[in-house]
């Protein structure tokens, strides 16, 4: 940039004497110099990454390839980087260019390790003629069909051979995969609460805030709209996870998965309270930690006092 801004300070002292290295200029045409330089290094200011990617779009091998980045020429760190970003179809489109690229098996094996985390069989002998990019396409059309109907989702990866059928198989490649759709996870889950229970045990809420806890819980499980058996269900499990995860916490504070769970509802009713445009006159602190005690006397007003505050602050538990 600081050359750039040179050549124009430069060029218009040439305009102004109508003068440049090969000998004399008319005035027009320093002036066309003078556009020509501060259009180039307008150019390189709007490029995103600054002078690196004006630098990258140079080293292309030809004018052919002249506005395109052949990501062949970039490490492999970059390319997996940029191809991250992009779904199935997108994929074959470009691996239809950069054919290197699409022959690249670690390659696939990162773009499909990065989605979905865990598969059963990332632990089993790879079978004659695997491919990572036949995998990618598999689990792709898999989270497809999940999203549109669950049961025959889960079915298309056992059919596949991507999952074992055992609820903890099924409850690792939930946890770990993110192209799943919520609601028709959270329907998939209230269907079936042996991969519910066993989901609940990969979370590890180990000296987490009881708040921030929930959160977490509740991002990986989403909370069902309405208050309901299910609702009740999820509380339940995540108070005797957050108790078995927390066992000296538990005991500093004299709590039980009885009382977790009472703060739990507190908590997501005192969100609600706070955060919903409807409710005009928002509980306060010291009702909030009233309230609270009432239904679990052992615990402390301070510490009912920081759950409140956490409210406030961050906003709701559940959202």
């Amino acid at each position: 940039m600081g050359q750039g801004l040179w050549r124009v300070a430069r060029n218009q002292q040439l305009q102004q004497q109508g003068y440049s290295g090969q000998g004399y200029l008319t005035r027009e045409h320093g002036r066309r110099i003078a556009a020509n330089s501060a259009a180039s290094t307008s150019h390189r200011k709007q490029a995103q990454g600054g002078i690196d990617i004006y630098h990258l779009l140079k080293t292309r091998k030809s004018k052919e390839q002249e506005g395109f980045i052949n990501l062949e020429m970039l490490p492999p760190e970059l390319s997996f980087t940029i191809l991250s970003y992009l779904n199935a179809t997108d994929l074959c489109l470009a691996s239809c260019v950069w054919q290197d690229l699409a022959n690249d098996e670690l390659l696939w094996q990162g773009l499909c390790k990065s989605t979905w985390g865990h598969c059963s069989i990332y632990n089993k002998n790879p079978p004659l003629g695997f491919s990572f990019r036949k995998l990618y396409m598999q689990l792709d059309e898999g989270s497809l069909t999940f999203n549109a109907n669950p049961d025959e989702g889960v079915n298309y990866f056992m059919s596949k051979g991507i999952l074992d059928d055992s609820p903890k198989e099924i409850a690792k490649f939930i946890f770990c995969t993110r192209t799943l759709n919520w609601k028709k996870l959270r329907i998939y889950l209230d269907e079936r609460r042996d991969v519910l229970d066993d989901l609940v045990t990969l979370h590890n809420f180990r000296n987490q805030f009881l708040p921030n806890a929930l959160r977490e819980f509740f991002r990986h499980i989403h909370a069902p709209e309405e208050r309901g058996e299910y609702l009740e269900t999820l509380i339940t499990k995540f108070s005797h996870r957050f108790c078995a995860c927390n066992p000296d916490l538990m005991r500093e504070l004299g709590l039980s998965p009885d009382a977790v769970y009472v703060l739990c509802y507190s908590l997501i009713l005192l969100s609600i309270d706070l955060t919903s445009p409807h409710v005009k006159n928002k509980m306060s602190k010291r009702e909030f930690i009233r309230n609270t005690r009432r239904a679990a006397q052992n615990i402390s007003e301070d510490f009912v006092g920081h759950l409140y505050d956490n409210i406030y602050l961050i906003g709701h538990v559940a959202a």
